[in-house]
């Protein structure tokens, strides 16, 4: 006779978890930097779990170059925005699997990057683009995407255009749980500056962010870069130092060790096995500072 009653206890149970599962807003992740950022791994080299099982949750939006995400969004696959060979993957492929394997429901990745890419418009970067918030670089330029030389107009103007069209019309909202970085290899002549120029991209960030959704906890949105394998030809202390001075005055700022990821033949690209390493690492810090990714 207590059975029918169990079942319909535990039926009304399910029901209540699916509801606040539902209720939930979506989980967005930012992600931006340079080459090992974009990814410089052969889709080859994917790990055998990530070939076998694929993405079943993530969808992206991604930017590069003169290529716009657009605010739209689609199923993730690791990809990058060169022609003669578009089959490639960096860290944050593995970061992705790992939320898509915990919390088993759409979330959300709006993407920037390109390889050989610099902070400080006094070094090289390619095809004269910058990450630079100098309010006079920003002034006399446009976004990347649409003519001009700012890959960060091109990368919070993306996620506008991605709230705007997308994320707003959730039922329930979203959340932007994290920026992921990987960038500073090509800011090594300039790496004395470092730490002025990556605290200030991160407050044009922020300072967007709560612009735009009116949500004044994007003031400390967290974020989360990765360092350089020791055996980096472009590794400069300098750098290194910058981003853990960061870690030290701002309580959301963390730093992921990267010294002992191994890289390809090149002496700058994280190989499979570092990329993964690094992106396990990313993924953990990840974890240990929002909870538990819904």
């Amino acid at each position: 006779m207590q059975l029918p009653r169990i079942l319909f206890s535990l039926s009304l149970l399910l029901c209540f978890l699916c509801g606040n599962a539902q209720r939930k807003p979506v989980s967005v992740i930012i992600t931006a930097g340079q080459s090992n950022t974009d990814g410089r791994v052969s889709n080859a080299d994917l790990p055998e779990y990530i070939r076998k099982n694929g993405y079943k949750h993530c969808l992206w939006s991604y930017g590069s170059d003169t290529i716009s995400g657009g605010g739209r969004f689609e199923p993730f696959w690791p990809r990058v925005a060169k022609p003669d060979n578009t089959e490639r993957w960096g860290y944050d492929a593995v970061v992705y699997y790992l939320i898509d394997k915990k919390i088993k429901r759409d979330f959300y990745v709006i993407k920037e990057s390109l390889g050989g890419t610099a902070i400080d418009t006094a070094c090289s970067s390619t095809s004269g683009m910058y990450w630079s918030a100098s309010p006079e670089f920003l002034a006399s330029t446009s976004a990347s995407d649409k003519g001009g030389k700012s890959l960060l107009k091109a990368f919070t103007e993306n996620i506008g255009a991605c709230i705007d069209n997308v994320l707003s019309r959730h039922k329930h909202g979203f959340e932007i749980k994290a920026f992921l970085w990987h960038q500073g290899e090509s800011d090594k002549k300039m790496a004395e500056h470092y730490y002025d120029n990556l605290k200030a991209l991160l407050s044009y960030v922020r300072s967007y962010l709560v612009e735009k959704t009116c949500d004044q906890r994007y003031a400390s949105l967290p974020f989360i870069c990765g360092t350089y394998s020791k055996s980096s030809r472009d590794r400069d202390e300098r750098v290194v130092r910058a981003l853990y001075r960061l870690e030290q005055e701002d309580p959301n700022f963390y730093v992921v060790d990267a010294s002992d990821a191994t890289i390809q033949r090149d002496r700058l690209h994280f190989d499979a096995q570092g990329a993964e390493l690094l992106g396990r690492r990313v993924y953990e810090k990840l974890c240990q500072v929002v909870g538990k990714i819904r």
